[in-house]
């Protein structure tokens, strides 16, 4: 059985955190989708997404495949309608489709005159899904103990060294791991600590929370639920209900709530996000679609910043900000509610970074991390690059 996972329409409420990646790619809980849905099926998967990305994520199409839309979360209620599904049949709730089993030749023909012709199986099936960049941190807590329970089912945990402070039964140590006189607290929800990750003396946790393979927590770090530190990421400071990616840093004090960061950020010492207005209303954050600000419904709503962006010490980002793809943000006061992709500057102005310079930052960055910035990712760059000047409100 070839598993497709598939964008629909709503990838541009996810901007700028899609603008990099396929939908299914998105860290959601302590896995990214795709993880979700290979760990389910126990196959690996490829994406069906924007032709600028297909390069780096190609679609391999067998004459079985069944498309499953890759903003949706896996559950086995879920997995097992989807198996059921015959050729030329679509699982659906209300509008959306849920998932599709097709032929190749149905998929070669680069046509949606096959649609017409599917039937759709109704479900109520209850799922996780994310239809807006806020839901990635409002919905987390959920995400996290659901793939707590994948993740751990029939494992035992790696024994918590008794120089740590713990509270509650849901924590997980993988193989490798290292915690040292810490504070863990889960009777709030569990705590999943990946392989080869360090936490750091003096560091106090509190569930539900997942810190990914090979990620740090910093010494002294206060880091609430719900909360997601992805591989490879290092994280200080005060943290509470966000979400990190991966390859990226916010290393330093500083506090961040209700926030999103792609991979390859990194957040200045002494940053502050707001996360709650001062009048107590809900926030609202820019949309691209629509090319305006809208109402996300929360109350608690910080900052979603697209990959390779960075900040200054000392920055200050309003509630509900949003910056896009590799920017280089700083300046005294509180930053502008939208920050459009490959931007320079900060209060005082900005002005386009270069092309050359943020993929020279970019290729210095991989290395430090033993990665190659590949010719793809550069054609990536330069596509977003030449769609924000095209529109710049992008």
């Amino acid at each position: 059985m070839n598993i497709i996972l598939f964008d629909d329409a709503r990838r541009d409420n996810l901007y700028p955190l899609t603008l990099m990646r396929p939908v299914a790619d998105i860290r959601f809980g302590i896995l990214t989708i795709r993880e979700k849905w290979e760990h389910y099926f126990g196959v690996s998967t490829s994406s069906l997404t924007e032709p600028y990305l297909s390069q780096k994520f190609p679609v391999i199409k067998k004459p079985d495949n069944i498309l499953i839309n890759g903003s949706i979360c896996p559950t086995p209620a879920l997995m097992a309608a989807i198996k059921a599904l015959r050729p030329n049949q679509a699982l659906a709730q209300k509008e959306n489709i849920i998932a599709i089993r097709l032929t190749e030749e149905a998929l070669r023909s680069g046509s949606d005159a096959y649609l017409q012709s599917v039937e759709e199986v109704e479900t109520t099936l209850e799922y996780l899904e994310i239809a807006n960049s806020w839901d990635i941190f409002a919905l987390n807590d959920q995400a996290i103990a659901e793939d707590f329970v994948l993740l751990t089912k029939g494992r035992k945990s790696q024994k918590l060294s008794k120089t740590n402070h713990f509270c509650g039964d849901d924590i997980f140590i993988e193989k490798g791991a290292v915690v040292e006189f810490a504070t863990l607290n889960s009777s709030t929800g569990p705590i999943y600590i990946g392989k080869d990750a360090e936490i750091m003396e003096g560091a106090m946790l509190r569930g539900p929370l997942a810190v990914c393979e090979h990620a740090t927590i910093k010494m002294g770090a206060k880091i609430y639920g719900a909360t997601t530190i992805g591989p490879h990421s290092k994280v200080g400071g005060e943290v509470a209900n966000s979400v990190v990616f991966g390859y990226s840093n916010k290393a330093h004090d500083g506090f961040m709530g209700n926030t999103v960061l792609a991979e390859w950020c990194n957040i200045g010492a002494d940053t502050n996000v707001s996360n709650l207005k001062n009048t107590y209303d809900t926030v609202r954050l820019w949309n691209y679609p629509d090319q305006t600000f809208v109402d996300t419904g929360l109350q608690f709503c910080g900052l979603i910043m697209g990959d390779h962006s960075k900040c200054g010490i000392n920055t200050m980002f309003n509630t509900g900000t949003v910056v896009g793809v590799n920017c280089n943000i700083f300046g005294a006061g509180y930053q502008r509610n939208f920050i459009p992709s490959f931007q320079w500057g900060g209060t005082a102005g900005l002005t386009n970074y270069e092309m050359k310079r943020a993929i020279k930052v970019a290729t210095t960055v991989y290395k430090r991390r033993n990665l190659e910035f590949s010719q793809m990712d550069a054609a990536i760059f330069e596509t977003v690059f030449n769609l924000t000047n095209k529109n710049q409100k992008l």
